[in-house]
């Protein structure tokens, strides 16, 4: 087991920014002393937000890096209703809302900006890059929600709920004993009070069709990309993230797929493999 320092967490700053669906709150951990390497931009998953990332900045802060994140639409302190979609795009428009915003800002402005979406929220990034919507300096897919493949049923039910009924909103299905194989981890899952469980017809379906479109997307990926991803899997398709590594060129991605861990793979039993994993590509790309 490779062991790791975990640092200290601190508690963030929280600001409101207009999203699609109302306001987004938005998450700034307290800047490092010097100058920061660069700035990572935290985007989170289907269900839960962005302050259960405080050991993730807390580590990226040790390396040098600033760090922001926010909660998406209908997810944890933002507004809108909780799991839903206020329209396709709506997700890609919000987080090019705070990268603007960061961009604005005189000591973030300079340094080099990189994404770090997990799950959906990687799904999310991956989708802002392949259609060109920001120019960032890299980006870190975690566990990212592609390839999912549903049943016939669950297609069927996705070919006519979402033009008929899209914000009807159900349980995600989501088991909280897969999210990592950590029993505290998954203890303070299931208490945290901003974790929830729905999902929208039209999220869902939207997750659907982009995770195809970025899978199909591999082979022209342009971004240099740190793609880690949990072998053990249960939440998303793990093949997926395979396939996605495969297809991109080898000069642009690198993968590590983490064999036993499941979903969280930065909150699993074993997180310092993945902290050192994310430390060294980082260092190599951005330390001075």
């Amino acid at each position: 087991m490779t062991s790791i320092t975990r640092p200290s967490i601190s508690r963030p700053s929280l600001s409101a920014l207009p999203g699609e669906a109302g306001q987004l709150a938005v998450y700034d951990w307290t800047m490092p002393a010097n100058k920061p390497l660069g700035t990572v931009l935290l985007v989170h998953g289907l269900g839960e937000h962005a302050g259960r990332y405080g050991e993730v900045a807390a580590h990226l802060h040790q390396w040098g890096f600033a760090v922001r994140a926010y909660d998406q639409q209908g997810h944890g302190q933002s507004e809108g209703a909780r799991g839903d979609l206020l329209r396709p795009g709506s997700l890609q428009a919000d987080l090019c809302r705070v990268i603007d915003d960061t961009r604005q800002r005189p000591a973030l402005a300079s340094a080099p900006l990189i994404l770090l979406g997990h799950s959906m929220g990687g799904l999310v990034v991956a989708r802002t890059l392949a259609e060109q919507l920001r120019p960032v300096d890299a980006a870190v897919l975690s566990s990212p929600a592609l390839g999912a493949f549903p049943n016939l049923l669950q297609k069927m039910l996705l070919a006519t709920l979402p033009r008929v009924v899209p914000h009807l909103r159900v349980d995600n299905g989501l088991k909280a004993e897969f999210v990592s194989r950590d029993p505290d981890v998954v203890k303070a899952y299931k208490a945290d009070a901003l974790v929830h469980r729905r999902i929208s017809a039209g999220l869902a379906a939207w997750i659907l069709e982009n995770s195809e479109k970025t899978l199909h997307a591999a082979e022209k990926w342009e971004v240099p990309t740190l793609l880690l991803y949990a072998g053990q899997d249960k939440l998303v398709n793990a093949q997926a993230s395979a396939d996605f590594a495969y297809a991109a060129p080898q000069t642009v991605v690198q993968a590590q797929c983490f064999e036993g861990m499941y979903h969280e793979i930065f909150n699993d039993l074993y997180r310092a493999q993945v902290f050192n994993a994310l430390k060294r590509w980082l260092l190599a790309r951005f330390s001075a």
